[in-house]
Formats: C-alpha cells, structure tokens, sequence
C-alpha cells in the first residue's frame, strides 16, 4: 500500500516505462486514497469527464486515457524521451474536466489542450524540478491535438510555432496512441493520417 503522494508518483512513472499495460497499475492506483489528493486529484477527475460516444465510445476520459497509455507503452521505445512521453500520454487530456460543457446533444471540451499545458506542468511542478523535463511534456500536451487542426486546415493549427516549442515526429508519435486509445479506432487509417501530418508540417519552415 503506497502512504505517500510523492512514493505515489514515483510508482506511476516506474510502470509507465515498465509495465506493457500501465492501466493494470493505474486501474489499482486510481482507488487508493492518495489518487484523490492534489494533485493526483486532477487524474481522478478524469473518470466525471464524460466524452461524445460517436468520438470516444469507450466512455469518459479516463477510460480514454488507459488506453491511450497502454498504446504509447508499446512504442516508447521509438520516442527519443520516453519518460517525457508517457507522462505526456498520462496527462494529454487533464484539462477536459475544466473545460468539458455540454452543447445541445454534443459534448465539447475546446482549448482542453491549451489548459492542459498548464495544469500538466503544475501536476509535474509538484514532484520534480526538472524544468526541461516539464516543458517537455507540456509542450506535448498542448500540441497533442494538432494532427486534427493541421489534418482539416484548421486555424488553431500553429505549426511553425509546434515546431519551435517541441518536436513533431514526438506529437505525431503521442497522436497516433491518442487516435488509436478509441474502442472504434482504425490503424490503418489513422497511421496514415499521421503520415500526411508530418509531410504538412515539413512543408513549413
């Protein structure tokens, strides 16, 4: 039994760059008490922030989430950094709680990558000093959803300024697990989404 938030963190990140289905350890930790403590609270969040079942029909962001992490445990070790990217699939969508509404018959969480860099760099400024280590991995998640923007012409998207914040073969890399943490997902087709993502990013200097 884990008595302490810091030995908390410490566990999750041994998992998230060990374990070939880091949910099966984040399953157990989410019912343990510390989980619902700052600011592992954000994450235990997650599970109230229901998602559109057409987008996401596995459920709420939690849910999503697990999958996301077991997809991005199978090809860390194709990051250049995987701890910093395993923890940026961990907290890709820590800001949809705050910015989830309900529109009509839709459920929206707009700018939840832009709140996400923020609140995910608070998450890690709690354990570590690290600032490359946190920048890193916020960086990722406020650029997590840029495959969609740069894929549909979208004036969110910001490519040049992606590519001077991180790295995008890492967002394409991070993209690609959150595409496929989805009950629905096609790899064929969404591999190839990231295919024609990274040939349009390359195309701006």
């Amino acid at each position: 039994m884990l008595n302490d938030i810091r030995e908390l963190y410490s566990e999750t990140d041994t998992h998230l760059l060990r374990d070939e289905r880091p949910s099966g350890f984040l399953e157990l930790a989410y019912n343990n008490p510390l989980f619902g403590e700052y600011p592992f609270v954000m994450l235990h969040d997650l599970k109230r922030a229901e998602q559109s079942p057409e987008h996401h029909p596995e459920g709420n962001v939690w849910n999503h989430t697990l999958l996301v992490v077991d997809q991005a445990a199978r090809v860390r070790d194709k990051s250049r950094n995987a701890s910093v990217f395993m923890w940026a699939a961990l907290l890709h969508d820590i800001g949809k709680p705050s910015t989830g509404k309900v529109r009509g018959n839709k459920i929206t969480s707009y700018d939840h990558d832009k709140a996400g860099e923020k609140l995910s760099a608070d998450f890690l400024s709690f354990f570590t000093q690290d600032t490359s280590f946190i920048k890193e991995v916020s960086g990722l998640v406020r650029y997590h959803m840029h495959i969609l923007y740069v894929l549909k012409g979208l004036p969110f998207a910001d490519i040049k300024g992606m590519k001077q914040n991180t790295d995008i073969n890492e967002v394409a890399l991070l993209g690609l697990c959150d595409r496929l943490g989805r009950t629905n997902s096609d790899r064929a087709k969404e591999e190839e989404h990231i295919r024609v993502f990274i040939k349009k990013c390359n195309q701006i200097f």
